[in-house]
């Protein structure tokens, strides 16, 4: 229990930092500045790989869900 509490509290903490690169940082407001699309380019980047995580959790949660389902159906049967 004290490895969950730990996690969650861990994960708390991590969503309220506000770190990123300062080299990507850089390049988006130079863009902006010139108007050039490389920060487009790199949003759309980012909602990529941050799609990823909440698929594969989505995917796990319903393989899950459909074996519960199987064997409570076997338990009935």
């Amino acid at each position: 229990m004290r490895k969950w509490l730990l996690l969650i509290a861990l994960s708390a903490v991590s969503m309220t930092t506000k770190a990123q690169c300062a080299m990507c940082k850089a390049a988006a407001e130079t863009d902006l500045e010139g108007g050039q699309g490389v920060a487009d380019g790199l949003n759309e980047g980012i909602l990529y790989l941050m799609a990823f995580p909440y698929l594969l959790i989505g995917g796990v949660a319903f393989m899950w869900y459909r074996h519960q389902k199987q064997k409570k159906q076997d338990a009935e049967a």
